[in-house]
């Protein structure tokens, strides 16, 4: 598999895909980064990286239905692939195992 590298705020909307599972749509994506991290988040913004992580094949999508409380609107719901799961693990260690390197600091039991 090849290695994908992501910035932070696509890390960030890939972590919270994966919180909002079968949830995660633009704006429900929006409202979880807003609230995680006491941050301005635009749509459009969130929109860019989603569609930037589909294209790297960290995320799938589908089209949901159209609903009345959306004036008959689809959303465009996004899932984590396996890729992208992989990707997760794959920063969450290197995080880790660099936290852990700090001198001084460890965040491993003893």
């Amino acid at each position: 598999m090849e290695r994908s590298y992501l910035g932070e705020f696509e890390e960030l909307v890939l972590l919270a895909t994966a919180v909002l599972e079968d949830g995660a749509y633009g704006l429900t994506i929006v409202s979880e980064l807003k609230q995680r991290t006491n941050r301005s988040i635009s749509l459009s913004g969130v929109h860019v990286a989603l569609y930037r992580l589909e294209e790297k094949g960290l995320l799938s999508s589908e089209l949901g239905g159209a609903t009345a409380s959306r004036g008959g609107r689809r959303k465009r719901m996004f899932r984590v692939t396996a890729s992208g799961q992989q990707t997760l693990d794959n920063i969450r260690q290197v995080r880790n195992e660099l936290y852990d390197a700090i001198p001084g600091i460890s965040l491993s039991p003893r």
